[in-house]
């Protein structure tokens, strides 16, 4: 299935990058399959790798970690701190690329629903211009655009 490349990335300033993202699914199942560690091996590699781990300790101050194989036979992983939960509506985490030292990334979650429809949108603040325009050329908007259409994929297969 090729990407629906619905997602609309913008950079707010010259450390944000806001992604915003409309699913044919009510919130709460746009939640549990952003929040399922089952669910979340389903989706969050896109088509460019397969899932080997996705663990989520779902509180305040709990850690979650994300790791996938690469098509290219490399390893991705992602990991942060969970800061906020505000249960279907937000979640404020940090996000660190086991790949790049340095500070985290703080990234704010906000899940709207109209109509049976969500609206996500991802805020990633990052502490420099450099380290953002890195993350935007890293090719990251099209492995977003696939995960982001799985992702809409799993929660609407939870009707």
């Amino acid at each position: 299935m090729p990407s629906s490349g619905s997602a609309v990335v913008t950079l707010p300033t010259d450390t944000q990058i806001l992604i915003v993202r409309e699913f044919d699914a009510p919130r709460e199942l746009v939640w549990r399959a952003w929040t399922t560690p089952e669910l979340v091996m389903r989706w969050w590699a896109g088509r460019r790798g397969t899932m080997k781990v996705a663990e989520i300790d779902f509180r305040e101050g709990g850690a979650w970690r994300y790791a996938m194989e690469a098509n290219e036979g490399f390893e991705v992983g992602f990991h942060g701190e969970y800061r906020e939960i505000v249960p279907h509506e937000r979640i404020v985490n940090t996000e660190e690329f086991e790949g790049a030292p340095g500070p985290p990334a703080l990234v704010t979650n906000l899940f709207t629903e109209e109509d049976g429809r969500t609206r996500l949108e991802v805020l990633t603040e990052v502490p420099s211009r450099e380290v953002r325009d890195m993350i935007v050329d890293s090719g990251m908007e099209a492995g977003m655009q696939e995960h982001m259409d799985l992702l809409e994929e799993v929660a609407r297969s939870l009707r």
